[in-house]
């Protein structure tokens, strides 16, 4: 029997031990989307308890912060809410995770937080509710004293090189001005632009959304799509300014509808006026707003992550109580592969198709993305469009592996810019351990079953770019 998550930790064969001990495990880390807060960098925050950073809480606004991964777990196991997000006393909520953990086999959340109580805080024992109390103590001491467990403290003790926040069009990204004139902040942290809300034109909050887009610009109002692109596009060089390198949509679905401008404005003034706006007119403004920023990402080299295929705040009840981004989201089957194939294709008529990454949050898509990917290569620069990280939902052992393996058989493996976190969590980096050992695992199964050959300089240039070197090349580091 082997030992719980020692050293060699899903590292299955000889050459997946090598290659993650000699390869993968030192390499700095590229964290190029996640939802962690610039203002906590500056700021350089330190977490009173082990609670605060697993579980969060309540905004002062009223908002929630913390792992919603955890949240859904809790709920799974008949945890009461006011445990989970509520105010009861930290002990007592961490209790009541750590007795969720040990339900949780074959869940990727008992090695993660295994993982991080290891590589942060020195803990080999698994967190039981036999040890919680002094697992608790021993942790809390270390965030509230030890220098290296500040915010700052623990992005350079996982080796982190770049930082891509998620940040929106209208943000002043003040922090972001600030980390850049202080030399004491070693990683580089840059804006990632996620205008969302210029794009859905059927949501809630549109109208105050646009008003507020026009007086990011300095204008009393924006009329036509037109001038809703320029706004966005405006806004997207002040970001390029402060080293932003992607951009980040997280949409229900990619639609494309041939579309002129005339078109995307009658469906403005609808929208802007409180008039319901159909489907084919929403998706032809929704059209002409991503071709206007596809053509500023190639412009500016800013790659473009599509994510898609999830259904959001699906209790409403809890919608209502809670807010968004809560833990009531799911999977959704969209089959918008062909939208996107002809959004890309409309860019690149115009010689304007940007880097673009495509996330879909339902796997079965793997193979459709797979080949889709393949239709729009080119030698700016290897894997070009990238097949993204297992996102969400499937950021598993096997989702991973699935994710890899669908790459790996349609296209390039070696040119892949790996994982990311996609986390509000700055202990999150232990995850990127995680998915390194998974790589290592899966190249060495290839090569020990004869199907790659055990050529040592391509494994570490494999192995390497996927880790770092890729990422590095690709976002221009």
């Amino acid at each position: 029997m082997k030992a719980f998550m020692d050293s060699n930790f899903l590292l299955n064969n000889e050459t997946a031990i090598r290659l993650f001990h000699e390869y993968a495990k030192d390499m700095p880390l590229v964290d190029y989307h996640c939802h962690i807060s610039p203002k906590e960098i500056y700021e350089d925050r330190r977490f009173n308890n082990l609670c605060e950073v697993w579980l969060g809480g309540k905004n002062p606004d009223g908002s929630y912060f913390g792992d919603h991964y955890k949240w859904r777990l809790m709920r799974s196991n008949g945890v009461e809410e006011d445990y989970i997000t509520g105010d009861k006393p930290a002990f007592e909520r961490f209790y009541k995770f750590a007795e969720t953990l040990e339900m949780a086999i074959g869940n990727p959340m008992i090695h993660w937080c295994n993982l991080e109580l290891q590589k942060f805080f020195g803990i080999t024992e698994p967190l039981t509710t036999e040890n919680a109390k002094e697992i608790f103590d021993h942790c809390n001491k270390m965030l509230q004293e030890d220098p290296d467990l500040s915010v700052r403290g623990i992005i350079k003790k996982s080796n982190v090189a770049f930082i891509g926040t998620t940040d929106d069009p209208i943000d002043s990204l003040e922090w972001h001005e600030q980390i850049a004139q202080d030399p004491t902040i070693e990683v580089k942290v840059a804006p990632s632009y996620r205008p969302d809300k210029a794009i859905n034109i059927t949501k809630e909050g549109f109208v105050g959304y646009i008003a507020k887009l026009a007086a990011s610009v300095g204008k009393d109002s924006l009329s036509t799509a037109k001038e809703v692109a320029d706004a966005l596009v405006e806004r997207l060089a002040f970001f390029k300014s402060l080293g932003c390198c992607a951009s980040d949509h997280g949409l229900d679905y990619i639609p494309f509808r041939k579309t002129t401008e005339k078109e995307a404005t009658a469906a403005l003034k609808k929208a802007l006026a409180g008039e319901e706006v159909s489907l084919e007119e929403a998706e032809k403004y929704q059209t002409y707003i991503l071709l206007a920023l596809g053509r500023a990402y190639h412009q500016y080299d800013i790659a473009m992550q599509l994510h898609y295929s999830c259904l959001r705040n699906m209790n409403e009840k809890m919608f209502r109580i809670m807010g968004p981004d809560t833990g009531y989201d799911m999977i959704s089957q969209n089959t918008c592969g062909g939208s996107i194939a002809e959004l890309l294709s409309a860019l690149e008529m115009e010689n304007a198709c940007p880097k673009t990454i495509l996330y879909s949050l339902n796997p079965a898509d793997n193979e459709q993305l797979g080949t889709l990917i393949g239709c729009f290569q080119s030698s700016e620069i290897p894997g070009k469009i990238q097949h993204g990280s297992a996102w969400w939902f499937n950021d598993t052992k096997s989702g991973m592996e699935a994710q890899m393996k669908s790459l790996a058989n349609l296209g390039l493996l070696g040119n892949f810019v790996g994982m990311l976190t996609d986390s509000r969590s700055f202990l999150s980096y232990a995850r990127h351990d995680y998915f390194r050992r998974i790589l290592c695992n899966l190249i060495g199964e290839w090569v020990e079953n004869g199907e790659y050959p055990n050529i040592e300089s391509s494994l570490k240039k494999i192995t390497e770019g996927v880790c770092y070197n890729n990422a590095k090349r690709y976002f221009g580091l």
